[in-house]
């Protein structure tokens, strides 16, 4: 069978398609029309999140049997279209979840102790410790917008820095076994009360734009805002104003409604920190992801 992979890859995934008889292409960075023609003749075929899966790239490949993406959400992948032809569809969304639970701390004790104005500042010669005292995490309120694999990985590093943990998420009536120590809460409930807001659900029609100027509006001027679920999550206009008059105190983003985030007005800010979708990006998580999507891959293909 031959399996084509779009995006970057670590190679002990691509050594375990070949170990298991596969042909394996790789060619990254294509799109649309120049994607359908480079999957000719291919059965499976692995993403992660720059290439666009689209029902164009999907009618287009008559053998596809099976699509993965190495990586959490599937918002890069037409399910529609994908369901119609019976290609079969799925996503590694434990493997990153480590990853992306830390990358939330590094964004959130980088806006909070000042760190990348501190770095700037003292590369320039300036000694300004008073400009750049922060504030502690500890006895705040972290509030989760979704419990997932990656909210339960926030929540248990928020322990260790002795926060109190409140959650948000329509899927969930109880709290999972093993964290009765959160407490849960609706989003209307939980706007109000958390000191950082942190997201963690996907991108769907549901959940665009859930955080717009309504929900903004309902939090604590004082609070902060984690974002290293989606861009589109977050009305990203309504997040700037609330920013820039001060009804919010800071933010921390890694993703962004459109990637790269060309000139958006967020970036102008002073209390906002962003990384570019870095929050799977180490080398475990990619590991762990490309050998998982191997790993299904494989298993579909024998299934047939």
């Amino acid at each position: 069978m031959r399996v084509f992979v779009a995006d970057t890859l670590d190679a002990a995934a691509l050594a375990r398609l070949r170990e298991a008889g596969h042909e394996v292409v790789e060619r990254t960075g294509l799109q649309g029309r120049d994607l359908v023609q480079a999957l000719r003749g291919a059965h499976a075929l692995i993403v992660r999140g720059p290439t666009r899966v689209t029902e164009e790239v999907l009618r287009g490949a008559p053998t596809l049997k099976v699509v993965v993406r190495s990586g959490t959400g599937l918002d890069n992948v037409d399910l529609a279209a994908a369901r119609e032809l019976g290609i079969a569809v799925s996503n590694t969304p434990a493997a990153t979840a480590v990853s992306v639970a830390e990358h939330v701390f590094a964004l959130l004790l980088a806006l909070e102790r000042r760190l990348v104005r501190a770095d700037a500042d003292l590369r320039r010669g300036q000694w300004r410790r008073e400009e750049a005292s922060g504030r502690e995490l500890a006895g705040r309120t972290l509030g989760l917008v979704g419990f997932g694999r990656i909210g339960r990985e926030v929540a248990w590093r928020a322990r260790a820095f002795a926060m109190d943990v409140a959650w948000s998420d329509p899927l969930l009536d109880l709290a999972p076994a093993g964290y009765e120590w959160t407490r849960r809460a609706t989003l209307a409930d939980l706007l109000p009360r958390a000191d950082v807001l942190s997201l963690h659900v996907p991108l769907t029609r549901g959940t665009r734009g859930l955080i717009g100027a309504r929900e903004l509006a309902r939090m604590k001027p004082d609070a902060v805002l984690v974002n290293c679920a989606r861009g589109g999550v977050v009305d990203e206009r309504a997040l700037h104003e609330a920013l820039a008059a001060g009804r919010l105190r800071g933010a921390a983003l890694d993703v962004f409604a459109s990637e790269p985030p060309g000139e958006s007005p967020l970036l102008s800010l002073l209390n906002v920190v962003v990384t570019p979708h870095l929050g799977a990006a180490t080398v475990e998580g990619q590991r762990r992801a490309g050998l998982e999507a191997a790993t299904l891959v494989i298993e579909a293909l024998a299934r047939g």
